[in-house]
């Protein structure tokens, strides 16, 4: 943490998401459907016909996929490296017919629209056994990934489970064995009882500036009740996951004036046992991770692994926290 080089939130603006400039062909807006593969799940009237105007959410096979359904694994070696054909799934979640619709302006309903699609999808692609992983992520802004500004998350399905994702559970899985309790439990607990990590809280979650974070304003969200897979998400646990998701993210971006972020849903693989016989359904608890993209990664970040934060958590979740407690949302909110 770089106390010294503490930045407030006008510090990071000029790396703000710039407002559109001269609108070209968008072939995710309404009207536009032709030119996007056919439509896997959509939100709509009932009498309005597939793949047509009228809906007010969409998800969609990418048409520039990194990863393929069609084909087989077919695993090989070339001396020392190991090969595999690129097969899974990636998806897009068009999540609302209003190009310029920004996540934090979003209403309640819409967002629990965006998260039932989610889960809706994570359950579909877990039926297909080749895959391992299902990853859902959020781009916006160049900076960030966006290839288009239109409002849409992605939606991967790997056939096997990220390298870095085996060894951060190792940590986990340590952490229970040894005291037989969750890490992100007690992390949850710690967080409550601190509170001056706090960002907003419900009954059901709890949003937090992480300790020592990587990144300024870099934010997460925990279900307060343990649970390993987000597909499992109950239906009336949505409202709540919805409502912090959205006050959250509309904080963030009223304090850095609309920046770039990711943000990440970090889920359990596949349900395998580990090495003791424990399941990873008592050392795992599914989480999102926003990152606001405000600050860059340097050659002391890539060559060490240190991360160079300077904006103390405790004053970010305190900057934010005030502007959710304080700050009256948008009225016209998009559905």
């Amino acid at each position: 943490m770089a106390e010294d080089r503490s930045r407030r939130p006008p510090d990071f603006a000029p790396v703000a998401v710039p407002p559109p400039a001269e609108r070209k062909f968008c072939p995710f807006c309404d009207g536009n459907e032709s030119s996007t593969p056919a439509e896997i799940l959509a939100v709509r009237p009932n009498d309005r016909p597939r793949n047509a105007p009228g809906w007010s959410l969409r998800v969609i096979p990418n048409k520039f996929a990194i990863l393929r359904i069609e084909g087989d694994l077919n695993r090989s070696g070339d001396g020392i490296y190991d090969l595999m054909s690129g097969i899974g799934a990636h998806e897009i979640v068009i999540e609302s017919p209003c190009h310029d619709a920004r996540f934090g302006d979003y209403s309640q309903n819409k967002v629990e629209s965006v998260i039932r699609a989610y889960r809706d999808r994570v359950i579909d692609l877990n039926r297909d056994m080749r895959f391992k992983y299902i990853q859902i992520f959020r781009n916006y802004g160049t900076s960030a990934g966006a290839m288009l500004e239109h409002p849409h998350s992605q939606v991967i399905a790997l056939p096997i489970t990220p390298r870095w994702r085996e060894r951060n559970r190792g940590g986990r899985r340590e952490y229970y064995e040894y005291k037989e309790r969750c890490l992100f439990c007690d992390i949850l607990n710690q967080e409550t009882k601190d509170q001056s990590r706090v960002v907003y809280e419900n009954t059901a979650f709890l949003a937090f500036t992480p300790f020592a974070s990587k990144f300024p304003f870099e934010t997460w969200i925990l279900p307060k009740v343990h649970s390993h897979d987000f597909q499992f998400i109950p239906d009336h646990q949505i409202s709540p996951l919805a409502e912090v998701l959205r006050r959250t993210l509309w904080a963030i971006q009223m304090a850095l004036e609309n920046p770039p972020y990711n943000f990440i849903i970090h889920s359990a693989p596949r349900l395998a046992p580990s090495a003791n016989g424990r399941s990873i359904e008592k050392d795992y608890h599914w989480h999102i991770e926003i990152i606001p993209r405000v600050t860059r990664m340097a050659g002391f970040e890539w060559g060490t692994g240190f991360y160079v934060n300077p904006t103390l958590p405790e004053r970010a979740a305190e900057f934010l926290r005030r502007l959710i407690l304080e700050t009256l949302e948008p009225v016209n909110q998009v559905e």
